[in-house]
């Protein structure tokens, strides 16, 4: 009798690349993994304001359900949704993706896919997000940006509108607070910026670590460069928050960082103030 062979999948979603097999079936995320265990498990649900994603410049004044899936692929050590990105949460439920866009269109006027990682929940978003649009409602990604060229060219052609966490202008802060890269990021924004998505970008603020106003002045020439002057720009304050407990960030500096990124672009506004 021959030797049989062990069950493995490689995911092409994200730039991990995780290998999934019999002895380690989930990824890095742990929302992927063999048999996709993962899909249509959401670890939140509530009607939210438009703003709240946030989302400033499109379709203001809407509504939208917001969900996510119980996992992220990346690791930031200031992750302020912790409990649902870090670790295993006791209140996921699995809904279909016809039940979603039912909920979404009967209680608000779209769903945003938030709250962790949307982009590791792929395939649901691919079978969900055209159920919405069908109904004449808006679905949007609320996202980091580490995800690979292929997938994101895909659920680009199903979403409405994006917010793009730019974390920092440093690939060291993306390796030693987030566990992912710069580049990736970047490149997810540009393809998001040439497609018919409406874009907007955050900046959390985090005292010592993403203040430093080279940087913050050299993101703010690349951004405008790459997306346009016009491209919503949200500066969030930091909280002390899962594995990092520095102290908030004064609202001072919030303000100052708003007139620096201003010096370049039109729309930037101030966040968790």
């Amino acid at each position: 009798m021959g030797k049989v062979t062990e069950r493995k999948e490689q995911c092409n979603i994200c730039p991990h690349a995780c290998i999934f097999t019999e002895k380690h079936p989930l990824g890095r995320c742990r929302v992927r993994g063999l048999g996709n265990p993962g899909y249509g498990m959401c670890a939140a649900l509530a009607v939210d304001p438009i703003e709240k994603k946030p989302i400033k410049d499109f379709h203001r004044g809407a509504t939208v359900l917001s969900t996510g899936p119980n996992g992220c692929n990346l690791t930031c050590l200031n992750c302020q949704n912790w409990h649902i990105s870090q670790q295993k949460s006791t209140a996921v439920q699995f809904i279909s993706p016809a039940n979603l866009a039912a909920i979404a269109m009967e209680k608000s006027e779209g769903l945003a896919f938030t709250y962790t990682e949307p982009t590791i929940w792929y395939e649901y978003i691919m079978d969900t997000a055209p159920l919405v649009r069908k109904k004449n409602g808006i679905v949007i990604m609320v996202s980091n940006g580490y995800v690979n060229r292929e997938p994101l060219r895909d659920l680009i052609t199903v979403t409405d509108a994006w917010n793009i966490d730019l974390k920092a202008w440093s690939n060291e802060f993306y390796r030693k607070i987030c566990g992912g890269d710069l580049r990736t990021v970047k490149n997810s924004i540009e393809m998001v910026a040439a497609s018919d998505c409406h874009l907007e970008l955050t900046w959390l603020l985090i005292p010592g670590h993403n203040d430093d106003p080279c940087q913050i002045t050299d993101a703010a020439k690349w951004i405008k460069a790459t997306t346009g002057e016009n491209t919503p720009l949200h500066v969030s304050r930091y909280f002390p928050m899962y594995r990092m407990n520095i102290p908030a960030t004064p609202v001072p500096l919030v303000n100052r960082t708003v007139e620096l990124f201003r010096e370049y672009l039109k729309n930037v506004y101030s966040g968790n103030v």
